[in-house]
């Protein structure tokens, strides 16, 4: 690359004081015993690294508006009563009114999303009665404690029977351990293994959250990424077996409430349309988690269910005033926001990993590294990382969506990104998503004006399609904070991001009681009880033996070669400053990967040496025309260098932890785009299931592309990912088999043998062809297997 497109800087050593984030980080690396020339001393590599993850699932009951719960919560509430009594005095507009009907009289499909379930208490085991019982008190961790002052909200009376109503997330728990115990008394060995296992059900703001059943260890005989790609491939099995096994054993689906669970990245379209037609409050009512497991005082996690949805829904709307000062919207005409924010109930999966020698330097009496140390060293570790962000969405994990022609709005499309960019970047974002999108017609941008008749007749005249957007999830939501001119969150010192959150809370972006948002986060040892950190920018994965084991691989290797930078000394905080402006021209890169812009740029003085040793190896980065003083880098040009830089700075460790085959899938997968990337992939079984068979995805209709995804993740992809955890089951039972273990799996399957008896079950995991006997059958050989894993 020419000297001319990024001028050097030199930054000037500071010196090596106790308070000294880059002298705490040298005085680590020495504690550490990192050495260069071996990579069994680096932090994460060759088999130190444990893994696990959580997964966010979404939730739907199909059934029609009289037996579904959503609809009838909706007809029988105060809200829509109210609604109702004002439209007939002239109160209120007629749409209001006309708007709700509508969600609740033209559910063609008969699927409601996040609605929950209700069905007769009889029809749960004595075991599920007490766990249910244990989980309505007010502190679990007391023993005798009140009862939830809301437990009417999920027990209720019809003609003397009693019935209890509860959200999908909270149903996957009891129905486990009603299935655990539908044979008779299960094995102490069952017994025990599901008792923790029920744990590890829990619930995100409005999806189900279900963490790792166990901590695996990356590791060469573990097939690294492997090893957590088969760990979550089961357990979405068991959800989605408990998910069957509810709907036949509590009588749903004869009630007409077919519960079931899948993956789904977006919030689902109808869903927004219902919170463009109520208050916030309402919303709450209807989507929030009642938190009854997974936290001993479930209210107050409620509460803070309903602070984070308070607080982005503010937090949107703050964004409007950052747009105007960027000077992205010019006057005051704008399309407000609606006060009540849906990017909650967005899904997404997190990978989390550990280092056994870290935390061994870490526990103790006496512990070897302090938490000043870990937070200089992490702070670093995740700056170095977020310049490698760009490689993941799309081409990992992805959540492809069509924008209409009038969404595209700054107000609307920008989301979250006027708090997570500089001014700078911001525009520059922005200019270069017009210019891919579809709004022009004779070269000549017709921007949507927010009036819905006007941007109707642009649309149909002109043929502007809006855009399409290969990962929206992470725009969608507020994925990582931006600091402030006095406050940065990876400044290596403790007590940063405390600081950071005071300042945001101020300013109307967030609240200090509310846990930091980045996209890659550490995991501190004195909150974890391990040191790690957790990725938290993955959609949806079409697969897993692929797209995860890949993605986890990429991301142990990024780890690792950031402790390899530490140990040769190649990088400090320094090199890498910590000003809001460098934050934002590092992570711009990330975020103009998932929209799908073909480039970005870099200030050609930038203080920012990591990211200047990156592009010196972009082919076709050039001074850019149009912004001078800045370098126009191509985003594809910008993944190959990072490709080459692995492979040239962290060649040891791709040999030493045999990740030749990763870094070969990731060259194609960057490549063959099309072919090979989550995306592409997904993009191929959406545009099947529409009614016209386009090859391009703005040729399609906005509504009716994003409805199809919703339909293709719930139909064809949940039972590709079923088939995935069962052969991933076969291939764990057979790997730990055992005459002891054979005995147990043959009493409970009839003599069969593990390969026989799970063989039957291929091709009918989807369509609910299985009886109750077969699903409580496989969902104990999943826990027995589980009970048999060594943890890491």
């Amino acid at each position: 690359m020419q000297t001319a497109v990024l001028t050097n800087t030199s930054v000037p050593e500071k010196k090596c004081i106790p308070d000294d984030p880059d002298a705490l980080v040298r005085e680590a690396a020495v504690i550490m015993g990192l050495d260069p020339d071996d990579p069994s001393t680096i932090p994460f590599a060759c088999g130190d690294a444990t893994v696990g993850s959580e997964i966010e699932l979404q939730a739907a009951v199909i059934g029609n508006r009289y037996d579904a719960d959503l609809p009838n919560l909706i007809r029988t509430s105060d809200y829509y009563g109210n609604i109702k009594k004002h439209d007939e005095i002239g109160d209120v507009s007629r749409k209001v009114l006309c708007h709700l009907d509508h969600y609740l009289d033209s559910n063609k499909d008969n699927v409601w999303e996040n609605s929950w379930v209700s069905f007769p208490m009889k029809s749960l085991s004595r075991p599920a009665l007490q766990m249910l019982d244990h989980d309505f008190h007010s502190d679990k961790s007391i023993s005798g404690s009140a009862y939830r002052n809301d437990k009417s909200d999920f027990v209720f009376s019809v003609e003397e029977e009693e019935f209890i109503r509860i959200p999908v997330s909270y149903l996957l728990k009891i129905s486990f351990c009603d299935a655990l115990y539908s044979s008779g008394i299960p094995s102490a060995l069952m017994s025990d293994t599901g008792k923790k296992m029920s744990e590890h059900f829990l619930s995100d703001n409005t999806s189900p959250e279900i963490c790792s059943f166990h901590v695996g260890a990356m590791d060469s005989r573990n097939g690294y990424g492997e090893a957590i790609a088969s760990e979550t491939a089961i357990r979405f099995l068991l959800c989605s077996l408990v998910c069957q096994y509810a709907n036949t054993a509590f009588g749903l689906k004869s009630s007409g409430q077919k519960a079931v669970v899948y993956f789904s990245p977006l919030v689902p379209q109808r869903q927004k349309y219902l919170n463009d037609s109520i208050s916030d409050s309402f919303y709450r009512e209807l989507f929030m988690s009642p938190c009854l497991s997974g936290w001993d005082v479930g209210e107050k996690k409620k509460e803070y269910m309903g602070l984070c949805h308070l607080v982005l829904s503010r937090s949107r709307l703050n964004a409007l005033y950052k747009l105007r000062e960027a000077g992205i919207i010019a006057n005051d005409l704008v399309v407000l926001p609606k006060l009540s924010n849906t990017s909650l109930s967005n899904n997404g999966v997190h990978i989390s990993m550990g280092s056994t020698m870290l935390r061994s330097l870490m526990e103790g009496e006496k512990p070897r590294l302090s938490e000043a140390h870990e937070k200089a060293v992490g702070d670093l570790v995740i700056k170095v990382y977020e310049h490698f962000l760009p490689l993941f969405p799309g081409l990992y994990s992805a959540s492809p969506y069509r924008i209409p022609y009038e969404d595209m709005r700054p107000e609307k499309a920008l989301s979250f990104l006027p708090h997570e960019l500089d001014y700078t970047h911001l525009r520059m974002l922005w200019q270069r998503w017009i210019g891919k999108s579809s709004i022009r017609f004779l070269n000549i941008i017709l921007h949507p004006s927010g009036e819905h008749d006007k941007d109707r007749t642009l649309k149909s005249v002109f043929s502007l399609k809006g855009d399409f957007i290969p990962d929206f999830r992470v725009i969608d939501y507020l994925a990582s904070l931006l600091s402030t001119e006095k406050s940065s969150p990876l400044n290596g010192k403790v007590g940063n991001d405390e600081k950071l959150r005071k300042e945001l809370e101020q300013l109307g972006v967030f609240s200090s009681s509310m846990s930091l948002y980045l996209l890659y986060k550490m995991r501190a040892f004195s909150k974890m009880g391990f040191t790690g950190y957790e990725g938290r920018y993955y959609s949806l994965f079409h697969d897993f033996k692929s797209d995860m084991k890949h993605a986890a691989n990429l991301q142990l290797l990024i780890t690792s070669l950031a402790y390899l930078y530490i140990a040769r000394g190649e990088i400090s905080h320094s090199m890498i400053p910590d000003t809001a402006f460098n934050e934002s021209e590092r992570r711009q890169i990330f975020y103009a990967s998932a929209i799908g812009i073909k480039a970005f740029n870099v200030h050609s003085m930038t203080t920012n040496l990591f990211i200047k040793k990156i592009i010196s190896r972009c082919r076709k980065a050039r001074p850019s025309r149009r912004y001078p003083g800045y370098a126009r880098v191509p985003v594809y040009d910008y993944m190959n260098a990072l490709v080459e830089t692995l492979e040239t700075d962290g060649s040891v460790l791709i040999e030493a932890m045999s990740m030749q085959e990763t870094i070969a899938d990731l060259k194609q997968r960057i490549s063959h785009y099309t072919e090979f990337s989550a995306a592409g992939k997904l993009l191929q079984g959406i545009m099947k299931k529409c009614s016209k068979k386009y090859k391009k995805p703005l040729a399609h209709d906005a509504a009716e592309f994003n409805r199809e995804s919703e339909r293709f993740y719930r139909e064809d992809l949940r039972v590709s990912h079923m088939d995935e955890g069962l052969e991933y089951l076969a291939a764990r039972l057979e790997s730990m088999s055992s005459d002891e273990m054979n005995r147990e799996l043959e009493n409970i399957s009839g003599g069969q043998t593990i390969s026989e008896f799970l063989s039957q079950f291929r091709g009918r995991l989807g369509d609910g062809a299985l009886t109750k006997e077969e699903i409580v059958s496989l969902i104990h050989y999943i826990v027995i297997s589980e009970g048999r894993i060594k943890t890491a």
